[in-house]
């Protein structure tokens, strides 16, 4: 069956400009279908799974000026979706309230803030995202299918179905780059290894452009330090198949330097895995330390060595763990609610005059 939808049936745009996998990318394909159940909602973007209601870029300026309640919501979230918001509005006179949903966790740019201050609603993911915002904001953060992301019915064949060792397995997963602190995770992995003989890492991600070079860095670090088969890299896999690769794992590293939100400790909990992250983004307000894993400053290489041989030394703790990470995310983020509270702010803005 065709994703594409009939344009002016629709209430509520959702623009996703960039084609390489992100975590806006990942954020629409995960609410979006979701929520076309319960409102006329359809993505626009060069390159989505089929499942995805859509409609085709070039159907924006053929777009009827009103939608089926009046204005339409264009709920963006990035630069570039806020400026076509507003070409579409001003230049093209199509109704749109402008709805922006912001991940940044730092002082927005002189245009970026230009561009905000013209939006008619804004959603934080986080409070920490809000208080970066010179104005209101409704905060609600990222949620999960838990029916998607969910505990494997066993690990180990997990393990086997990947082709991966049946050992602990220690996963770093998303782009390859400093900001993410691929590099501190490879360091500690490095210091690691050596004391735990059965333990594999696996760093799974895609390196792009400029930070090309700093993958081949690490990898020949790894080889110099005779890792190379127990410190695996792996491409990137499609947002859908992210759920069998976390369900190989015992445990998930978010070694992030900076983040927006960060929805890998999330999939990670769902799937009955701790998390040790960072205290960047949205982590503090995701992960439970000594319950579902543990918070570390940025850069402590240190710090995360102890922490995952720990976990790792005590399979006991491991596995109480494990249980706590799937029971806390499936009572306090599912992705229903999330889906919900934006339908809310969606209702709110056609019911507006205007």
């Amino acid at each position: 069956m065709t994703p594409y939808r009939d344009p002016s049936s629709l209430d509520v745009l959702a623009p996703n400009f960039k084609r390489r996998l992100s975590g806006v990318t990942a954020t629409v394909v995960r609410l979006v279908p979701l929520q076309a159940k319960h409102i006329a909602i359809a993505a626009i973007a060069p390159a989505l799974p089929d499942h995805v209601p859509q409609i085709r870029r070039r159907d924006l300026l053929t777009l009827s000026r009103s939608g089926p309640s009046g204005p339409r919501v264009w709920h963006a979230r990035r630069n570039s979706e806020m400026l076509a918001g507003l070409i579409l509005k001003h230049l093209f006179r199509k109704r749109l309230k402008l709805l922006f949903t912001s991940a940044s966790q730092r002082w927005h740019t002189r245009y970026s803030k230009a561009l905000i201050a013209r939006m008619d609603r804004v959603i934080a993911t986080s409070q920490k995202s809000a208080g970066y915002l010179q104005r209101p904001a409704t905060v609600i953060r990222h949620g999960i299918d838990t029916d998607s992301f969910t505990l494997p019915a066993d690990r180990a064949a997990a393990k086997t179905a990947l082709g991966l060792p049946p050992g602990p397995l220690i996963g770093c997963f998303g782009r390859i780059r400093a900001q993410k602190g691929t590099d501190v995770f490879v360091d500690a992995m490095c210091n690691l290894l050596r004391d735990q003989p059965e333990a594999v890492a696996i760093v799974m991600g895609r390196a792009t452009g400029k930070h090309q070079e700093f993958e081949r860095r690490l990898k020949a670090q790894v080889q110099a330090a005779g890792l190379s088969d127990r410190l695996l890299f792996l491409p990137e896999v499609p947002v859908h198949d992210m759920a069998r690769w976390y369900q190989a794992l015992d445990l998930f590293i978010a070694p992030q330097r900076w983040e927006g939100f960060g929805l890998t400790p999330l999939e990670a909990m769902a799937c009955g895995v701790p998390v040790i992250a960072t205290k960047v983004g949205a982590f503090e307000e995701l992960v439970l330390p000594g319950e579902t894993g543990a918070l570390l400053d940025p850069g402590d290489i240190s710090a995360m060595t102890r922490a995952v041989a720990h976990l790792l030394d005590d399979p006991a703790e491991m596995a109480r763990q494990s249980q706590n990470a799937r029971t806390h995310v499936v009572t306090h983020f599912q992705i229903d609610g999330e889906a919900q509270a934006i339908i809310a702010v969606y209702r709110d803005l056609l019911a507006t005059p205007g």
